[in-house]
């Protein structure tokens, strides 16, 4: 395995390695930034519909991820609570945090990958 290509490369030129980091399952994508950004946000505002605006998503597309996430985990990651006097809303589970927090430290060590590669062009 070669241990660098930095003699191949023109030196002036600022290159670097660069990825983009999503779970998937078999070939297909299911968390990534935009879910992840969508559960953050409904987080914040406890509610999928306000979630959606803040990210200028459509309702209908916010709830087709938030399904496509759930028909992937073992229990729900986002939960629906009926309206009442105050309307309803949604809450993310303790997997749904745990999945944030997950993905998060993730991208850390995604990033620290990528700039030890850069590094080494």
């Amino acid at each position: 395995m070669a241990k660098s290509i930095k003699h191949i490369l023109k030196q002036e030129l600022k290159i670097k390695v660069n990825g983009k980091l999503w779970l998937e399952s078999e070939g297909d994508r299911f968390f990534g930034p935009g879910p992840l950004e969508l559960l953050e946000k409904i987080e914040e505002t406890g509610s999928i519909s306000n979630a959606a605006k803040a990210m200028n998503m459509s309702y209908k597309k916010a709830w087709e991820l938030i399904n496509h996430l759930n028909a992937q985990t073992n229990s729900p990651v986002v939960v629906p609570q009926a309206g009442g006097e105050k309307g309803g809303g949604s809450t993310l589970t303790a997997e749904g945090l745990e999945l944030i927090k997950y993905y998060k430290a993730l991208r850390k060590r995604f990033k620290t990958f990528l700039e030890n590669e850069s590094a080494r062009l």
